[in-house]
């Protein structure tokens, strides 16, 4: 029997009440982004790349060229680099001399996976950014996003909702929910208007999006 999974999604970004500043943004528009794998904060080691691949589809709707995330992780780590920490060390001038991107996303996982109690679960995905210009090192852009999921669909009466979550268990063991929780949440971080990226030059609406 096929299981509603019920969204009870809560996205909590920095600066939700106070309008962002794009000033530096709009000085310095980048037409390219370089995504370094995410700074892994949590205790699931399937953080950084679940949150990874699946960044690159935001950016892209936003208008941004992303240089392919998969071939600037295998590069770092073919030239010495084999941890997101290292590549995060990397000085902006060896990153323009040979990748030459317009601007440098940085970020942190602080909190990726499913926690259970004894009725219900919640997948949660907590996430800081920086876009930094690659030539001046001026911060661009930042934000935070927590998008928490709960696994709970409704099943009235005690001994349905235990059988639920014990099969909710059951199935996250052999799948990354936090994955599908992370696409959400990179969503929320970097297309939010208001508080999300301005629109970038490949997108229609690029210098008419009305952000602030």
């Amino acid at each position: 029997m096929q299981r509603a999974f019920a969204f009870a999604v809560l996205a909590l970004l920095s600066g939700c009440a106070t309008p962002r500043d794009y000033t530096a943004f709009r000085a310095r528009p980048p037409r390219s982004v370089l995504v370094l794998p995410p700074l892994n904060q949590s205790l699931d080691i399937k953080a950084t790349y679940g949150v990874l691949s699946t960044v690159t589809k935001p950016l892209a709707e936003m208008g941004y060229y992303v240089f392919p995330v998969a071939v600037i992780d295998q590069f770092m780590k073919e030239n010495g680099l084999p941890t997101a920490y290292e590549m995060h060390q990397v000085p902006l001038d060896k990153i323009d001399a040979i990748i030459h991107p317009d601007a440098v996303l940085y970020m942190s996982v602080d909190e990726y996976g499913t926690k259970y109690a004894i009725l219900d679960s919640s997948t949660i995905v907590r996430l800081q950014a920086r876009l930094v210009d690659v030539e001046s090192g001026d911060l661009l852009w930042d934000g935070h996003v927590d998008v928490r999921v709960s696994g709970n669909s409704g099943q009235s009466g005690l001994l349905g909702a235990v059988i639920e979550s014990a099969i909710n268990q059951v199935v996250a063991s052999s799948t990354d929910k936090a994955h599908e929780v992370a696409a959400q949440a990179n969503t929320q971080l970097l297309v939010r208007p208001g508080q999300g990226l301005l629109y970038g030059p490949y997108h229609p609406k690029f210098g008419t999006d009305g952000q602030k």
